[in-house]
C-alpha cells in the first residue's frame, strides 16, 4: 500500500538516501531541509511528491512548517525525524537554548505533536536516537547549563527516547512512537565532520528505517527503542525517568 511519508533531514546522508529508497518504491516522500537549492535538487532527483524548508533550531519555524504541512498534505502516514546535529558552531539559539536539544529533541516532538491531527491512530513516528546515551542533565535541557559536543549529542538522544516511551504509554491512541538507533557510524556528513571516518554502509540504516516505518514487524513497538548495532528492542527505561524529562520536554514545548 502506498504511505505518504515526511522525513527531515532529507537532502543529505541517511534521509536522503532512505527517501529515495522510499520514493523509488512508489510511495509518497515529502522531503525537508534546511538549503533551498539542496531541497529543491533532491526533490527532483528523487521524485519527491513535496518538499518543505525549516532551520530546526527555530522552534517557530517548526510550528509554521507543521501547518503549512498540513494545508498540503492532509494525511501523514510516516514521520521519521531524521535531521540531527552534532557539531555546529552556534550552540545556542536566540532563546539562550543548546542547538543540539533543540534539533535532536525539541524540534521532534514540536514536528510530532503539531502534525497530530493529519496523522491516523495506525500511522507510526520514527524517532532517530543513537547507541550514545547519556542520562539527561535537566538544566542543560533548558539551556541552563553547557555541555561538550558528546554530552549533549548522547543526552539529547536519550531525551527523545525517553519522551518517545513516556507519550507512547500516555496517549495509547495515538501513533506509533518508535525510537531507533539506525546504526552506530555510518558513512554520513554528521560522521565524518565528527569521528573523522568514512563510516558504515548507510545502506544499513536505510533498512531498519524503511522496515520500522512500514514493517508488520514494528506494528506494535510503539514506545520501544531499537538498536540497530545489537538488532533488537532494548529494555524499556524506568517509567519515573522517562515522565521527568518528558514533562520538561512537553513545557518547552507548549511555550512555542
Amino acid at each position: 500500500m502506498t504511505k505518504t511519508i515526511l522525513i527531515t533531514g532529507a537532502t543529505d546522508g541517511l534521509g536522503r538516501a532512505t527517501a529515495q529508497k522510499l520514493a523509488a518504491d512508489g510511495h509518497r516522500v515529502i522531503i525537508h531541509g534546511r538549503n533551498a537549492q539542496k531541497l529543491q535538487d533532491t526533490a527532483a532527483a528523487i521524485g519527491a511528491a513535496g518538499q518543505v524548508r525549516a532551520d530546526l533550531s527555530d522552534l517557530t519555524a517548526v510550528a509554521r512548517m507543521a501547518e503549512q504541512i498540513m494545508v498540503d498534505h492532509p494525511r501523514i502516514d510516516v514521520l521519521i525525524n531524521n535531521a540531527g546535529v552534532f557539531k555546529t558552531q552556534n550552540l545556542r539559539t536566540a532563546e539562550g537554548h543548546d542547538v543540539r536539544f533543540v534539533v535532536n529533541t525539541l524540534a521532534d516532538v514540536l514536528l510530532t505533536r503539531r502534525l497530530m491531527p493529519v496523522m491516523s491512530a495506525d500511522a507510526r513516528v520514527i524517532h532517530l536516537s543513537s547507541a550514545a546515551q547519556s542520562p539527561v542533565n535537566l538544566k542543560a535541557l533548558q539551556g541552563r547549563a553547557p555541555l561538550q559536543d558528546m554530552p549533549a549529542y548522547a543526552q539529547s538522544k536519550l531525551a527523545i527516547t525517553l519522551w518517545s516511551q513516556h507519550f507512547a504509554d500516555t496517549s495509547p491512541d495515538a501513533p506509533a512512537q518508535i525510537a531507533v538507533n539506525p546504526g552506530s557510524l555510518l558513512a554520513t556528513r554528521m560522521v565524518r565532520e565528527g569521528f573523522g571516518t568514512s563510516g558504515n554502509d548507510l545502506n544499513i540504516g536505510v533498512d531498519i528505517l524503511m522496515r520500522a516505518a512500514l514493517s508488520d514487524e514494528f506494528a506494535q513497538a510503539s514506545g520501544r527503542y531499537f538498536d540497530n548495532d545489537a538488532g533488537r528492542f532494548g529494555n524499556r527505561y524506568r517509567e519515573a525517568m522517562a515522565a521527568e524529562v518528558a514533562e520538561v520536554i512537553d513545557a518547552m514545548v507548549d511555550a512555542v
